[in-house]
């Protein structure tokens, strides 16, 4: 193909064809408007214009019943859901064009008419360690208060340190360091995701390698949530797409579908490309208070990720996840 100048670009990009892919001239983003949020959905947004000059990105923000409740722990109200649902409202009704989640916050389930058809590169997906006293989980000294809104690090950290003051934090990411800057903890814990996409790094101290705190489902990555019906702009976003982030995090999210899991249970998967081209899962389903804890590990195909995800779930349902997940839930085991 021919070299084009960038006048006659320019053109092809308002026409809506170039080399095939094929974008309308202006896309409109569904966000929550959280710092964090902004600066995911802005990334997402400064990518599309650089790759379509012609093409207009706006971002609508829309607040999310998570949003709302601050004063009551994420596992009481809803799970994760809570962060999602009017998005995807707008989205169905042809408000917006696109969601950029973060993949953690997603539900396992979708509505039928949407998909998650784009899963950027991955950042950082470990749990970071935030203190301004003390440079690690081993140095707190006993009854320290950490906070945390996750039950999953809430049950590992009672496996790690039981003689700590876990307590619920809750909050977006700047009002959770404020609350540390006040004393109201000695330290919190947080995704190191977060922290580096606010350039907010260097609030970290230490980090816990996935050996000491298994990560959630789908932490670091972001999901572009579309319409199924809406394959133009399937096509036109596919540049963003990473395939061994999207692999991986299929894996994870495969395995949380099965156990049928949300944010009133803790449960974590952490998926790896091996050098032979396989793919190692790690999951995990644990009691709220720690005290109970099922963790396995198990390679798969790298062509079949979901296949690995639902068989290490199977797994750890048989050797006793089904009995907590009962008892969190408070129904019949799941088979």
């Amino acid at each position: 193909m021919r070299r084009l100048c960038r006048r006659q670009l320019q053109y092809l990009l308002s026409r809506k064809i170039i080399q095939g892919e094929s974008v309308r001239k202006q896309v409109r983003i569904g966000t929550r408007a959280s710092m964090l949020a902004m600066a995911q959905s802005t990334w997402t947004k400064k990518q599309i214009e650089t790759r379509y000059p012609g093409v207009e990105v706006e971002l609508v923000k829309i607040v999310t019943k998570g949003d709302k409740i601050l004063d009551v722990p994420l596992a009481k109200v809803g799970g994760k859901g809570l962060f999602v649902k009017e998005i995807e409202e707008a989205l169905l009704n042809g408000e917006v064009d696109l969601a950029v989640h973060s993949m953690k916050d997603v539900p396992a389930e979708l509505p039928p008419p949407l998909h998650l058809a784009i899963v950027p590169d991955r950042e950082d997906p470990r749990d970071a360690f935030i203190a301004n006293k003390y440079r690690s989980l081993r140095e707190l000294p006993a009854g320290a208060k950490v906070g945390t809104s996750s039950l999953r690090r809430r049950s590992q950290l009672g496996l790690l340190r039981p003689d700590l003051q876990i307590e619920d934090l809750r909050g977006n990411l700047d009002t959770r360091l404020r609350k540390l800057d006040e004393g109201r903890y000695e330290a919190i814990i947080l995704a190191a995701a977060g922290l580096n996409r606010l350039g907010l790094s260097e609030r970290a101290v230490s980090y816990f390698a996935a050996s000491e705190m298994l990560p959630a489902v789908g932490q670091g990555a972001l999901g572009l949530e579309l319409r199924r019906d809406d394959g133009d702009l399937l096509a036109a976003l596919s540049f963003l797409n990473h395939e061994e982030t999207a692999v991986t995090v299929g894996a994870e999210r495969a395995f949380l579908l099965r156990l049928e899991g949300g944010c009133q249970v803790p449960i974590g998967a952490f998926a790896k490309a091996q050098h032979d081209g396989s793919l190692l899962l790690t999951g995990l389903v644990a009691s709220v208070d720690g005290s109970r804890m099922v963790r396995e590990s198990m390679t798969g195909s790298w062509a079949e990720p979901e296949a690995l995800g639902v068989r290490l779930a199977e797994v750890l349902l048989a050797k006793g996840g089904s009995e907590i997940l009962a008892e969190v839930y408070g129904t019949g085991e799941i088979q």
